[in-house]
């Protein structure tokens, strides 16, 4: 395991950020050679790389270690690995190892060559056929990860990549791992209507119900409960407002009618993959 404890010294945190800038510049530990920026966020960057020994390309996760030791995040990572750990499943990213220095975490994971699915529904709709697909995919992890006490709360077609051969990989498993939460810590489009509710809920549901509005996205072109004021949207979400257009077939509206229903969506479950 990395060693994720910080040691103050007199160091400034100039010399700090120069070392840091140069850890994602070139070779790292002597083992991966750091190529382009993929993506990155408010803590971590993710980079292209390439593993030396084996000239295959991987993706890096390079993590600030200041940063999220000032915000108290290192449980948060310390979970993730230990999610990604367990959860080893053909539609999940991968992770390889994890690496660390004084200034920096790294992730070294699956490169996923496809991009975010979001990109995909970005450029309009899907064919149930293909909708139909992901899905599967999507609910096949989603349950992998259900049976080990792994739940993932912000499903979203950002958080979802694509391989070269159209398969569906999901990503960002950094959150909690007891089956009951009180937190709202949700992607707003995609949250359940008992996380509206302020009260406990079963995280369980809560993925399904988002898996729900992915596959609604997929094959409709827009948001079920698309409302350009947040809180129309969430007042839509929580009475089960939405309308299916009229080129879904009869079949995938009554589907819809039953996978976002108010109080029984968590019981299609077993069906999904059928």
């Amino acid at each position: 395991m990395a060693n994720f404890g910080t040691t103050k010294t007199s160091t400034s945190k100039t010399k700090s950020k120069s070392t840091s800038k140069k850890e994602i510049q070139g070779l790292l530990l002597d083992r991966y050679e750091i190529g382009k920026l993929l993506g990155q966020g408010t803590f971590a960057k993710v980079h292209l790389a390439r593993n030396i020994k084996s000239n295959e390309s991987v993706a890096i996760k390079v993590i600030d270690k200041e940063k999220i030791l000032k915000v108290g995040l290192i449980g948060h990572i310390k979970r993730e690995i230990s999610i990604l750990r367990r959860v080893r499943h053909p539609n999940i990213v991968q992770l390889f190892e994890v690496m660390a220095t004084k200034s920096n975490i790294f992730f070294i994971m699956e490169y996923v060559r496809g991009g975010e699915l979001f990109n995909k529904v970005a450029k309009g709709r899907v064919k149930e056929e293909v909708a139909r697909r992901y899905f599967q995919q999507l609910i096949s992890a989603v349950s992998f990860c259900h049976a080990r006490g792994v739940y993932h709360r912000d499903l979203k077609p950002e958080n979802i990549l694509l391989d070269e051969d159209g398969n569906l990989k999901v990503s960002d498993f950094g959150l909690n791992q007891n089956g009951l939460f009180h937190t709202f810590c949700r992607t707003p489009a995609y949250v359940a209507p008992e996380v509206l509710g302020r009260k406990g809920y079963d995280a369980t549901k809560v993925d399904i119900w988002s898996c729900g509005v992915i596959l609604f996205v997929l094959v409709a072109g827009y948001l079920p409960f698309h409302n350009q004021n947040v809180m129309n949207m969430y007042k839509k979400i929580y009475k089960g407002e939405f309308r299916c257009p009229r080129w879904f077939s009869p079949e995938l509206a009554k589907f819809f009618t039953r996978l976002l229903d108010l109080k029984g969506h968590w019981l299609l479950l077993p069906i999904y993959l059928n």
